[in-house]
């Protein structure tokens, strides 16, 4: 390796990158955690996020004080549709658009977290000779991923065995980060806070029902079904529904007259609804787990059936076999996932045991490591370890 080019690289480093991608929670919060843990040691960075127009992103970045500029790249239909003429033409705008970005800000990387929005931004990065770091969240690849592997300079990932979709010599290891907010997600201080911010009884045991912020109708029926078990139970529910599904949870609780459930459409504060939980319902993203793994929280999954290679079950099945979390099958989870919660909840050392099984699977400052890697190229591009593109 040339030590004079590297040198050279360096003084021309301008502390520029792009951070590309969102569509739901699980790309934007990561991707938020990566900027900060990037601000906290180059404070004068300048980050610019790059997502797609009217989704989740375009809100939540902002909040956190980033800035961000919208593609108005969408997703194709599944099946054959003209709406899908309309995906490709807005395809080719994002290219452009995309193209036009890297071209004006001039990144020293660019950084791409998964969603609509990564697709034209990283290629149009790599084709101007942009280092690109490719941030893969799941324990399968997804197509856009694959494709984009071939000219990325890194590949940071959560599970072993990700040689089989990506060049061997270009993964590292990091873990998926998890928002700032969960670095003090043991503390007894901000369990506290949390049975105030919720108004919840500190000396009842505690079931959070998470269905992500749209919401997921199989967990929403689960609990709906068993609203009268629930109420009977000697504990208290923390239920996040989702907007879609509001109105019928709410009149679903006021039928059965059940006090003991609190019922939000979408839960701003999820730090401290961790914070309480004793045990939590959820899908088995790959965010989700790895919030799971920090916060050390025993977990009966409900993997989701609408996702590419079922890799929400293989997400959840990593736990499983280290008897860290319970899985139930999508079309068993209305008749079950009630009942064994509420058994789980009724044994303590299980309990126990499983929050110290999930624990010991967390990776600690992911988004420090992933920072890492991102200056690494900032430094050297892609003349460090031979990576060529």
């Amino acid at each position: 390796m040339n030590k004079g080019k590297m040198k050279n690289r360096s003084r021309n480093i301008r502390n520029r990158i792009i951070i590309s991608g969102g569509g739901t929670g699980g790309h934007v919060f990561p991707a938020i955690a990566i900027a900060d843990a990037l601000k906290e040691r180059i404070p004068e960075v300048d980050i610019l996020f790059v997502g797609a127009q009217d989704r989740f992103e375009m809100e939540k970045v902002p909040e956190a004080g980033y800035r961000i500029e919208g593609l108005p790249v969408a997703g194709f239909k599944r099946k054959l549709s003209l709406g899908n003429i309309t995906v490709i033409i807005k395809l080719f705008i994002s290219l452009r658009m995309a193209n036009r970005i890297i071209k004006e800000f001039d990144p020293d990387v660019v950084i791409g977290v998964g969603g609509y929005a990564s697709g034209p931004v990283l290629r149009a990065a790599a084709v101007k000779g942009i280092p690109t770091l490719i941030q893969e969240q799941n324990s399968f690849a997804g197509i856009t991923n694959k494709l984009l592997a071939k000219k990325a300079s890194r590949i940071c990932v959560a599970y072993d065995g990700m040689e089989k979709y990506f060049p061997m010599d270009k993964i590292v290891i990091t873990g998926n980060p998890v928002r700032k907010e969960f670095k003090k997600i043991k503390s007894e201080e901000l369990r506290s806070e949390g049975y105030n911010f919720f108004g919840l009884d500190e000396n009842l045991k505690t079931l959070l029902v998470m269905g992500g912020s749209l919401g997921a109708r199989t967990i929403n029926t689960g609990v709906m079904k068993n609203i009268d078990q629930l109420r009977d139970s000697g504990i208290q529910i923390l239920w996040q529904c989702g907007k879609y599904y509001n109105d019928i949870a709410k009149n679903a609780i006021e039928k059965s007259v059940a006090g003991n459930i609190i019922l939000k459409d979408f839960i701003t504060r999820v730090e401290l609804a961790y914070a309480v939980a004793d045990v939590i319902i959820s899908r088995a993203g790959a965010i989700t787990i790895s919030e799971l793994c920090y916060a050390g929280k025993p977990a009966i999954l409900v993997p989701s059936p609408n996702v590419a290679e079922d890799h929400q079950t293989k997400n959840a099945m990593a736990l499983v076999n280290k008897s860290a979390a319970i899985c139930i099958a999508d079309n068993e989870a209305a008749e079950r996932m009630i009942s064994e919660a509420l058994e789980l909840l009724n044994d303590q050392e299980r309990l126990e045991k499983m929050s110290q099984n999930i624990l010991s699977m967390a990776v600690e400052d992911s988004a420090g490591r992933i920072a890492k890697e991102v200056i690494r190229l900032m430094e050297f591009g892609v003349q460090d370890r031979g990576l060529s593109g």
